[in-house]
């Protein structure tokens, strides 16, 4: 089933590109559309496969909206999310 999500942390093309390339092989092609606030991924997804994406966006550094995080795993993602950025920049540059 096609769903949408809305993301924390996703800044720019950067962000996209760590998200599609790091989430391709497990839930296939994801779109991410950087002109809604917040930020939104729309991918195929079963719902036995949704903890899976709340985990593999966290550690991306990229979690859900809805997730309730505290002040340390909050820190924590918006560093993680520093660093996916900075990688997804550098292979858009390849």
């Amino acid at each position: 089933m096609r769903q949408t999500y809305e993301v924390q942390n996703v800044k720019c093309g950067g962000c996209a590109s760590t998200l599609k390339k790091s989430l391709a092989e497990q839930f296939g092609e994801v779109e991410v559309d950087l002109d809604a606030m917040p930020r939104k991924i729309t991918l195929e997804i079963a719902p036995e496969q949704e903890e899976s994406l709340k985990l593999a966006l966290r550690k991306l550094g990229y979690p859900l909206s809805s997730d309730e995080l505290g002040t340390f795993a909050t820190i924590e993602t918006k560093a993680k999310s520093f660093v996916s950025c900075a990688i997804g920049k550098m292979s858009d540059n390849e």
